[in-house]
């Protein structure tokens, strides 16, 4: 996984690039992302109810957040 992806994936969804953010969930390989982009885009275009949206959007970039937070451990090699 590179960090890219999550780039790509917090300005997608903050700028409303649903079509972008698509390809992106299924080029990821990081599946939590994919799983939470596909939440988010199934309520964006079938939930009647706001606060489903909402939450799912909220959710989405909450885990790009800690994603990006992350930093694997460095190991040395001698």
């Amino acid at each position: 996984m590179e960090i890219p992806d999550y780039d790509k994936a917090l300005y997608y969804t903050l700028w409303g690039q649903w079509d972008e953010l698509l390809i992106l969930m299924v080029r990821t390989d990081d599946d939590m992302l994919s799983k939470k982009i596909q939440v988010f885009l199934h309520a964006y275009y079938y939930s009647p109810e706001q606060a489903k949206v909402m939450n799912s959007h909220d959710e989405l970039l909450y885990y790009i957040d800690h994603a990006m937070t992350y930093m694997p451990p460095v190991t040395m090699e001698v």
